[in-house]
């Protein structure tokens, strides 16, 4: 469940042109949606946390960070640093660190699962009290997510909640103390020598 959370955050997809087929409505939650993936995803940078709470089942929460191919995260029990070339996920209790390349769908079984291609999905936009409320749905025959809701403030445009659902399976994700720019490469390098006492286990070349 930990690494469906992380892969809900770090979904990445390439803006595309409006088309001129879209309604006014669909041209405005995707020219409101494109906006927010480039504070969020754009070279400058970004950091946010998030908080997810399903009752019974799972609760966590955490930080991430972004820059360009390079990522982060930390939570009670985990943390992960891509440099672009090697992916670290270290985990506390265990006091392990498992290396793998930066792209190899190895380190998480979900990650096909959790593909997003933007031409997929119907958009639309309605209005709250709280922000924006964006609605991707699936088209028909698509395959991974079915269906996303993103909770977008007015003013900033800052990404407030998302909602995702997968067959089954659905969960909304908080997110707070948004910050887009001002992100230090060095937060992305795996520090050796503070973890130095710990285990490795290099998983680079398995395929």
């Amino acid at each position: 469940m930990r690494q469906i959370i992380t892969l809900l955050l770090t979904f990445v997809f390439p803006l595309t042109l409006l088309s001129d087929d879209l309604s006014p409505n669909e041209k405005q939650a995707r020219s409101i949606f494109d906006k927010t993936y480039q504070m969020v995803f754009g070279p400058q940078g970004s950091t946010l946390s998030y908080s997810v709470n399903i009752i019974g089942i799972f609760k966590t929460n955490g930080t991430i960070w972004y820059k360009g191919t390079k990522s982060k995260f930390t939570d009670e029990k985990y943390v992960a640093w891509n440099d672009g070339k090697e992916y670290y996920r270290l985990e506390r209790k265990k006091k392990t660190v498992t290396i793998y390349g930066a792209n190899s769908e190895k380190r998480d079984k979900y990650a096909t699962k959790f593909k997003f291609h933007p031409e997929n999905y119907h958009y639309s936009i309605a209005d709250s009290k709280d922000g924006f409320l964006i609605t991707l749905k699936a088209k028909k025959g698509a395959k991974g997510i079915s269906e996303i809701r993103a909770l977008i403030d007015k003013q900033t445009r800052y990404p407030l909640s998302l909602r995702i659902r997968l067959g089954i399976f659905s969960t909304t994700i908080k997110i707070s103390n948004f910050k887009s720019g001002g992100i230090d490469e060095k937060l992305f390098t795996f520090p050796w020598k503070e973890y130095s006492t710990y285990k490795f286990i290099d998983k680079r070349n398995e395929t």
